[in-house]
């Protein structure tokens, strides 16, 4: 599983389904963007991701939101920009999408995917 994971960030433009990664549901790498659903209705997810940009210590560009989603930008100790998406999908469930610099970083997203998961 781990040679798998390791290979995510050389197979650009292709879309690979990581099945039970940081834990149940299936995260999905596109395109150097990591997908997750959220067993968790859009304001807890919402929350959840603020609450784990805080706690990783991130610096907060710039926040937008609506009843649909909302779109952090944050930068890392690195200077990597961190766009992190939550996706209202419906009353009790959401997506996250969270993109680590220009190609993405596995590793981080997924830490970060934790953090929010922890959150929730």
């Amino acid at each position: 599983m781990l040679a798998a994971m390791a290979l995510l960030p050389l197979l650009s433009g292709c879309v690979v389904v990581v099945a039970g990664a940081a834990s149940a549901g299936t995260v999905a790498w596109v395109e150097g963007r990591l997908d997750a659903p959220l067993d968790a209705n859009f304001d807890q997810a919402e929350k959840a991701a603020n609450r784990a940009v805080s706690q990783l210590q991130f610096v907060k560009i710039s926040e937008n939101k609506d009843a649909l989603n909302a779109i952090l930008t944050v930068r890392t100790a690195e200077d990597k920009e961190v766009k992190i998406k939550v996706v209202r999908i419906g009353d009790t469930t959401s997506q996250v999408q969270i993109r680590v610099g220009l190609f993405g970083d596995n590793a981080q997203s997924l830490a970060i995917l934790d953090k929010i998961k922890v959150n929730l």
